[in-house]
């Protein structure tokens, strides 16, 4: 079978001028990332939230460590919201 992710990330990171050692980092963290936060928060909360880490990774100088410290926030809050059950939305009244 092909890789279909692979052969996208790729791609895409050609384009968005994103090199190989980036790329290789980046894949597998934001695949955990995105898993930390449906498990943990929501599914709709994946997406957002690998989009807001590389968001704040880029803003604090887009490199492996500031990508790397601002996913470990992220999963951090995630698995405290997983822990204390606070991962579906209050009923409204």
């Amino acid at each position: 079978m092909p890789d279909v992710l692979g052969s996208w990330v790729r791609e895409l990171c050609a384009e968005l001028g994103i090199d190989a050692v980036d790329r290789d980092l980046a894949v597998d963290l934001v695949l955990e990332l995105a898993r930390d936060a449906a498990h943990g928060v929501a599914r709709p909360a994946a997406p957002v939230t690998t989009f807001l880490v590389g968001y704040a990774a880029g803003r604090r100088g887009g490199t492996p460590e500031a990508v790397r410290e601002a996913a470990a926030t992220a999963q951090r809050l995630a698995a405290a919201r997983a822990a204390t059950g606070a991962t579906t939305e209050p009923d409204p009244e």
